[in-house]
Order: structure tokens, then C-alpha cells, then sequence
């Protein structure tokens, strides 16, 4: 098998542990299906992105000794995604928001995540070519259609982004970018075939294949959803919980390879917190691929 997969970190915080099994999984994935890996910094959230979290990604990486082929940053690009969004408009899919928060969650139901599902009150009622300077975001309109996905961790899925979010936003009230958007538009620029992730991600799969056949990639990546670490509280690792981070033991003196061990035995991958070099972390989830 051939192909290019991405490990694709936001530069919002420093790497922590969850950041590193997922790399495994990514650098596992890339040894036994024959990818080439990408390193993209998913830089979006400008609000939150700070260039030393860019730089400490390099580092972070470089110490640990993972190798990349290729990298990019998604700011440097903007005229990829002007003319992603100048696509979707030209088929009449773009319209403004402008409905507060607060209108939406008093406005539309919940799913079972507590994420809304927008029911599409600015589509009915306003005309795209209009928009005033009121803030507001720019939605897709995305098909009310199953779309049918297959995990090779989870197995298969029938889902419908219409009954799980509703139409997404794509460009958000700040004039930033969204996770959903920018993904997808890199994922199909970029010739991304396979995408390894933490199942925290798994939800948006479904919405990402949409809005990348709206863009005109009928083929979508192969997907994988790993498990994740988790705190003490049973919380997944969060840069903005202020997860503990991978250079704060790197400089208590911490190893790489200690810490390699550890969130090998945290991710239930080896029956021993035990140190293990990279080759060895690497074989470890390859072998459970």
C-alpha cells in the first residue's frame, strides 16, 4: 500500500502525551502500509497559535526522533482556501450566520454529544449575496444524505452530518478558518490518503467526507480512529485543560525513552511502564494495527 498520511498538531499549547501515542499511531501506520508522513502545523485558530508552539513542535519531535518527508503550515497558504470557499459559492453552498451563541443553544436540539444541530434558520431567510456588517460566520449547506465510512479500528459507520450538526460553519464570526474546513481543504490539496487520529475525532469523519465530496474528492482517506490517554478524571488530554506537557519532563531530565514507555503502558499497549526506545514504541503499535 501507498500513500501519504498526515500528523497534523495545532500550535495552541505544547505537545503533551496524547500528542505523542498519536504520532506513534501515525509513524506505525506510515511503516506498515508504505506512507509517506506529513507534518502539518494546523494553525487555524489564529487567536490561539503562538510561533514558539510551532518551534517547540520541531523540537519536540527532533528529540524524540520522528522523521518527517514533507511539512507545511496551514497560514501560509490562505489563497487554498479563498479558493475552496470562491468553489462552494460558485454552487450556491455558502450563506451567512448570523445567529449569537446564545441563539444557538436556545434555537436548535442537541445530540447525544451535547453538540447543536443547527436546523438551518439564516438559509431559509437570508440571501447569500447580502450580507450585512453584522458578525457572522459562513456556513456549507450539506446534503441531508447517510454517508456511509469504514474505520479499520471501529469498523463501519452510517452516519448523516445533517442529523448529527447541521449545516457547519467554515469560516467562523472572527473571519478565522474552522478545524472542518481547513482539514478538508489540506487533506485533498496536501493528497492525504490516509488519516490517523484519536477517536475524540471521530464525530467530524462523517461531515469531513461530505464537505470534501462538495469540494470534488469522491474518494475520501482511509480512516483510523486510536483510543486515547486519559486523566485521572477519565478526561482526555487537553492543551487547553493545560495538560502536562512532554518538554516539562524533558526538562526535569526525563527521557525520551522513558517517556515512550510510559504512554505506551498508559495506552494499554505494553503490560509494564517501562522505558522503550522509539523503534520499539513504533513496533509496539504497529503490532496492534
Amino acid at each position: 500500500m501507498d500513500g501519504k498520511i498526515r500528523f497534523a498538531p495545532s500550535p495552541t499549547g505544547y505537545l503533551h502525551e496524547g500528542h505523542l501515542l498519536s504520532a506513534l499511531y501515525v509513524w506505525a501506520a506510515a511503516r506498515k502500509w508504505n506512507l509517506q508522513i506529513h507534518l502539518r502545523i494546523e494553525d487555524h485558530d489564529q487567536s490561539r497559535a503562538r510561533p514558539e508552539y510551532i518551534e517547540s513542535i520541531y523540537e519536540d519531535l527532533k528529540w524524540f526522533g520522528f522523521r518527517f518527508d514533507s511539512d507545511s503550515i496551514q497560514s501560509k497558504h490562505p489563497e487554498r482556501f479563498e479558493e475552496a470557499l470562491q468553489k462552494l459559492q460558485s454552487q450556491g453552498l455558502v450563506y451567512p450566520c448570523y445567529c449569537s451563541r446564545k441563539q444557538l443553544e436556545a434555537e436548535n436540539p442537541k445530540n447525544s454529544t451535547g453538540e447543536v444541530i443547527y436546523q438551518g434558520k439564516c438559509r431559509q431567510q437570508a440571501n447569500p449575496e447580502a450580507m450585512s456588517d453584522q458578525p457572522h460566520c459562513l456556513r456549507v449547506s450539506i446534503p441531508n444524505k447517510v454517508v456511509h465510512w469504514h474505520d479499520k479500528f471501529l469498523g463501519d459507520f452510517d452516519e448523516n452530518p445533517q442529523q448529527q450538526c447541521g449545516d457547519f460553519p467554515i469560516r467562523d464570526r472572527d473571519g478565522q478558518w474552522t478545524y472542518q474546513f481547513a482539514v478538508c481543504v489540506d487533506d485533498i490539496d496536501e493528497g492525504i490518503t490516509h488519516v490517523v487520529r484519536g477517536e475524540d475525532i471521530r464525530n467530524s469523519t462523517a461531515r469531513q467526507i461530505a464537505l470534501m465530496r462538495l469540494l470534488g474528492r469522491d474518494v475520501p482517506p482511509i480512516y483510523l480512529h486510536h483510543p486515547l490517554i486519559v486523566d485521572a478524571a477519565g478526561k482526555k488530554l487537553s492543551k487547553r485543560e493545560r495538560a502536562h506537557s512532554l518538554r516539562q519532563d524533558r526538562d526535569a531530565g526525563v527521557s525520551a525513552e522513558k517517556l515512550l514507555g510510559r504512554v505506551c503502558y498508559r495506552a494499554s499497549l505494553v503490560a509494564q511502564d517501562t522505558s522503550l526506545s522509539l523503534e520499539e514504541a513504533i513496533s509496539v503499535v504497529a503490532g496492534k494495527l
